[in-house]
């Protein structure tokens, strides 16, 4: 029994008030959760230093991090790195009370005499050091590059649709990004350069979805032509599902084995990935279509040309 027919009778828009709901509500804990607790910004951002660490038999993260906290070293973040003998030891730049920045002068070497024993040696792979300036420099160019990004998706969709379908579209990627982000600012997990790149990769794959299904209801457009918007946007949605959900539940195989065996160092980019990809799978169905409708869609403005249209008109 095929569970996704191309063409499937269920009707999707009469959902559309539900799904605005609900996207709503995520959207406004995403934002409020980023304006009340912030992003916990890792060293790539925030600046400190980062010490890759190789142990001769396996050993535990935790037990290391408690190590290190005894030592003085402040709020350790110790991730294996794939192997069980291997670590990452990320000592981020903290400002405090006296205006200095903790951590900041610490070194591979001094890492490595804290966790270094004699039953399991340790010895240093890599040693970096970030600093707070270049942090905030990486900061400001992962947001111009986020708005790049969108402003280029603008241009596109703008050009190959219509305006109404790119503040659809842009919407629905924004709608997306920003629940992924807010996701991590409500758990407090760091977001590090990995985030942002899974981010990124949200909104190609969000944009991606979306276009998919406009080029649909484009089609649809020039071939239904008595059929209403409403009844358009329907079954064009039902004609992508299930080309929509393969490509989502092998994109999100993919990701699922990054997340349980590609180590800690990828967890947090893996997991930023798989609620992208559940998000954008849903809002290109519940949330891009319904905002087409509320925007006041019709035949005429999912044309490309003029000339397109008037052939339309001339046809019975």
């Amino acid at each position: 029994m095929n569970l996704f027919p191309y063409d499937t009778k269920f009707d999707f828009m009469a959902l559309r008030r539900y799904a605005l709901v609900v996207s709503l509500a995520l959207l406004v804990a995403a934002v409020v959760g980023m304006a009340t607790r912030g992003l916990n910004y890792a060293l790539d951002f925030t600046g400190g230093t980062a010490v890759e660490l190789k142990f001769e038999k396996p050993v535990d993260a935790e037990a290391i991090r408690q190590k290190l906290a005894a030592a003085g070293i402040e709020n350790p973040n110790v991730q294996s790195l794939g192997a069980t003998n291997e670590l990452i030891v990320r000592l981020k730049s903290e400002k405090g009370a006296d205006g200095e920045h903790a951590n900041a002068d610490k070194t591979g070497a001094e890492v490595l005499a804290v966790v270094n024993s004699a039953d399991n040696p340790a010895r240093v792979l890599r040693g970096d050091f970030v600093g707070p300036q270049v942090g905030k420099e990486l900061a400001q160019q992962g947001l111009v590059a986020v708005l790049f990004v969108a402003l280029g998706f603008l241009i596109y969709i703008s050009v190959r649709f219509e305006k109404r379908f790119a503040a659809a579209a842009i919407l629905t990627t924004m709608h997306d990004v920003v629940v992924v982000i807010g996701y991590f600012a409500v758990t407090g997990k760091e977001f590090d350069l990995n985030v942002f790149a899974g981010v990124l990769s949200v909104m190609g794959y969000s944009i991606n979805d979306t276009i998919v299904v406009f080029d649909r209801v484009r089609e649809n457009f020039r071939n239904m032509h008595r059929a209403t918007p409403y009844e358009v946007l329907n079954k064009s949605v039902g004609q992508t599902l299930s080309r929509t959900v393969i490509t989502s539940f092998v994109a999100l195989l993919t990701v699922l084995a990054l997340y349980f065996f590609g180590g800690d160092a990828l967890k947090s980019m893996a997991e930023s990935q798989i609620i992208g990809i559940v998000i954008g799978t849903l809002s290109s169905i519940f949330f891009a279509c319904p905002l087409l409708l509320w925007f006041g869609a019709t035949r005429k403005d999912l044309l490309p040309r003029a000339k397109d249209l008037s052939y339309l008109e001339r046809r019975p």
